[in-house]
């Protein structure tokens, strides 16, 4: 009768495969402990070739061991070059990032076109606040052009830069417009090949 991988014991780290996991079981029963640190030294080593591109990573070493430790179940008692892995640090959570949460009016321009905008309140009157705050709504009209299908309007620009600007900045829609932003098309693969000649 044939015996399934699923009635056999579960592999603690399946990539490396179960004549590994056979391997760590086997060096687990060497009763002389030189025999069993060449052993280890032998695993470690066949794991390795499993996988070469990640010994360019600088613990990669580290990582070995550790994962010897893990699949012998932490019984395997050998002379370990590196400090190996705790059961009780196997599952140890992330210490959690606290974020700055702030708010932010609308999402779709983001926080930093509600600061840039509070920095253009702040520019001295002249052709370089105006430059400023045109190129700011130019900005916050592309934006919108890249989450919407539609046409958008200047007006609806402006008001929402006076919305952000509490009042501070107005602009004309009879006298001002901005630029038109056209959502280029996603270039299809084409599924024809060239006949040889």
């Amino acid at each position: 009768m044939l015996t399934y991988n699923s009635q056999l014991k579960k592999l603690a780290l399946p990539e490396y495969g179960r004549n590994i996991q056979q391997m760590v079981d086997y060096c687990c029963t060497i009763e002389d402990r030189e025999e069993r640190n060449k052993c280890a030294h032998s695993i470690i080593n066949t794991m390795s070739n499993l996988f070469p591109q990640l010994k360019q990573e600088t613990d990669y070493q580290h990582k070995l061991w550790d994962h010897l430790a893990i699949m012998s179940d932490f019984t395997l008692d050998i002379d370990y070059p590196y400090e190996p892995i705790k059961p009780e640090n196997l599952n140890t959570k992330p210490v959690p990032i606290e974020y700055k949460l702030e708010g932010i009016k609308m999402r779709h321009y983001g926080k930093i076109v509600d600061q840039m905008i509070q920095s253009a309140c702040d520019y001295p009157d002249g052709e370089e606040k105006e430059a400023l705050v045109m190129l700011i709504a130019n900005h916050m009209k592309k934006l919108i052009s890249q989450i919407s299908n539609e046409d958008v309007d200047d007006s609806k620009i402006f008001k929402d830069l006076e919305f952000f600007s509490k009042g501070q900045i107005k602009i004309d829609p009879a006298t001002h417009s901005l630029h038109q932003f056209k959502v280029a098309p996603a270039q299809q693969a084409t599924s024809k090949k060239k006949k040889k000649k």
